[in-house]
Protein backbone atom coordinates (compact mmCIF):
# COMPACT_ATOMS: atom_id res chain seq x y z
CA UNK A 1 0.00 0.00 0.00
CA UNK A 2 1.59 3.46 -0.85
CA UNK A 3 1.04 5.44 2.33
CA UNK A 4 0.83 8.55 -0.02
CA UNK A 5 -2.05 8.05 -2.01
CA UNK A 6 -4.97 10.03 -1.21
CA UNK A 7 -8.24 8.48 0.41
CA UNK A 8 -11.57 7.93 -0.53
CA UNK A 9 -14.63 8.25 1.05
CA UNK A 10 -15.11 4.57 0.89
CA UNK A 11 -11.55 3.96 2.57
CA UNK A 12 -12.74 6.44 5.05
CA UNK A 13 -16.22 4.48 5.64
CA UNK A 14 -14.29 1.07 5.69
CA UNK A 15 -11.63 2.12 8.56
CA UNK A 16 -14.76 3.89 10.81
CA UNK A 17 -16.63 0.61 10.29
CA UNK A 18 -13.69 -0.99 11.53
CA UNK A 19 -12.86 1.22 14.31
CA UNK A 20 -17.02 0.24 15.26
CA UNK A 21 -16.45 -3.74 15.14
CA UNK A 22 -13.09 -2.85 17.76
CA UNK A 23 -14.88 -1.17 20.03
CA UNK A 24 -17.76 -3.64 20.08
CA UNK A 25 -15.00 -5.76 21.25
CA UNK A 26 -14.04 -3.67 23.72
CA UNK A 27 -10.45 -2.73 22.67
CA UNK A 28 -11.47 1.09 22.58
CA UNK A 29 -13.28 3.43 24.85
CA UNK A 30 -16.49 5.41 23.15
CA UNK A 31 -13.93 8.20 23.93
CA UNK A 32 -11.13 6.23 21.88
CA UNK A 33 -13.87 5.63 19.23
CA UNK A 34 -14.79 9.31 19.11
CA UNK A 35 -11.57 10.69 18.59
CA UNK A 36 -10.63 8.26 16.17
CA UNK A 37 -13.20 8.34 13.96
CA UNK A 38 -13.41 12.36 13.90
CA UNK A 39 -9.50 12.12 12.60
CA UNK A 40 -11.05 9.49 9.83
CA UNK A 41 -12.68 11.97 8.39
CA UNK A 42 -9.85 14.80 8.45
CA UNK A 43 -7.38 11.93 7.01
CA UNK A 44 -5.95 12.93 3.95
CA UNK A 45 -4.16 9.58 2.75
CA UNK A 46 -4.23 5.98 3.34
CA UNK A 47 -1.04 6.26 5.70
CA UNK A 48 -2.78 8.49 7.67
CA UNK A 49 -6.00 6.19 7.57
CA UNK A 50 -3.37 3.29 8.74
CA UNK A 51 -2.29 5.63 11.81
CA UNK A 52 -5.69 5.27 13.05
CA UNK A 53 -5.66 1.52 13.43
CA UNK A 54 -2.14 0.58 14.05
CA UNK A 55 -2.62 -0.62 17.31
CA UNK A 56 -5.75 -2.74 17.03
CA UNK A 57 -5.34 -6.36 15.44
CA UNK A 58 -6.61 -7.01 12.17
CA UNK A 59 -10.17 -8.33 11.77
CA UNK A 60 -10.73 -11.48 10.78
CA UNK A 61 -12.09 -12.05 7.54
CA UNK A 62 -15.95 -11.12 7.51
CA UNK A 63 -18.61 -13.86 6.12
CA UNK A 64 -20.39 -13.71 3.14
CA UNK A 65 -23.63 -11.77 2.95
CA UNK A 66 -26.68 -14.34 2.80
CA UNK A 67 -28.27 -14.38 -0.86
CA UNK A 68 -25.14 -12.72 -2.11
CA UNK A 69 -23.92 -15.53 -4.32
CA UNK A 70 -20.68 -16.00 -2.46
CA UNK A 71 -19.81 -18.52 -0.21
CA UNK A 72 -16.63 -17.82 2.10
CA UNK A 73 -15.00 -20.46 4.09
CA UNK A 74 -16.80 -20.32 8.03
CA UNK A 75 -19.80 -18.50 6.31
CA UNK A 76 -21.71 -20.96 8.25
CA UNK A 77 -22.60 -18.27 11.30
CA UNK A 78 -26.06 -18.44 12.35
CA UNK A 79 -27.90 -15.69 11.31
CA UNK A 80 -29.14 -14.26 15.18
CA UNK A 81 -25.14 -13.81 15.83
CA UNK A 82 -25.16 -11.33 12.73
CA UNK A 83 -28.40 -9.35 13.83
CA UNK A 84 -27.04 -8.97 17.63
CA UNK A 85 -23.49 -7.59 15.47
CA UNK A 86 -25.56 -5.18 14.18
CA UNK A 87 -27.54 -3.86 16.80
CA UNK A 88 -24.51 -3.34 18.96
CA UNK A 89 -22.92 -1.70 16.35
CA UNK A 90 -26.09 0.26 15.87
CA UNK A 91 -26.07 1.22 19.65
CA UNK A 92 -22.40 2.55 19.25
CA UNK A 93 -22.95 4.68 16.72
CA UNK A 94 -25.94 5.88 18.58
CA UNK A 95 -24.16 6.77 22.26
CA UNK A 96 -21.45 8.06 20.05
CA UNK A 97 -23.69 10.26 18.58
CA UNK A 98 -25.21 11.44 21.85
CA UNK A 99 -22.33 12.09 22.98
CA UNK A 100 -21.11 14.49 20.36
CA UNK A 101 -24.39 16.08 20.73
CA UNK A 102 -23.82 16.48 24.38
CA UNK A 103 -20.01 17.96 24.08
CA UNK A 104 -21.93 20.47 21.48
CA UNK A 105 -24.67 21.45 23.72
CA UNK A 106 -21.76 21.75 26.83
CA UNK A 107 -19.49 24.04 24.83
CA UNK A 108 -21.38 26.71 22.63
Amino acid sequence: MDVELRASDDDRHRVVAELHLHTAAGRLTLDEFSERAAAVWTARTLGDLAVLTRDLPALPALPALPGSGVETPGSGDPVGRGRRELLVLFAVAAITLLLLGGFLAVTR
